[in-house]
């Protein structure tokens, strides 16, 4: 699955890396606790979390994420969004609560099996 099609299952909206749509995703992982996103997730995932800080962008960098996505109508600060832009790193966003979201995508997984 591609960062474009995480898009239309979650009707989400890009927030940064918007020539990113193309990104494969190896999957997600979703969590709000940083160290357990640090210690779980895996390279190339989406993270799925209303965590808007700007460390959120040091995790996706450490590890390679493929995508941060802000669940349940959380929007990122100035700042976040700034250094997401400097690093490379792609934020999305969504209205959708975070367990339709992850519902949505899970069965797009099975779907494609």
């Amino acid at each position: 699955m591609n960062l474009k099609e995480v898009l239309e299952k979650t009707e989400a909206r890009m927030i940064t890396g918007e020539s990113e749509t193309d990104r494969e995703c190896r999957g997600f992982y979703v969590s709000d606790l940083l160290s357990d996103v640090m210690g779980n997730a895996g390279e190339g995932e989406v993270w799925l979390t209303i965590q808007t800080h700007s460390n959120v962008v040091a995790v996706a960098l450490l590890l390679n994420l493929a995508a941060v996505l802000f669940t349940a109508g959380a929007e990122p600060d100035a700042t976040t969004i700034e250094k997401a832009r400097a690093e490379g790193v792609v934020l999305l966003a969504t209205a959708l609560p975070t367990f339709e979201a992850a519902g949505r995508l899970y069965r797009a997984l099975m779907e494609e099996k």
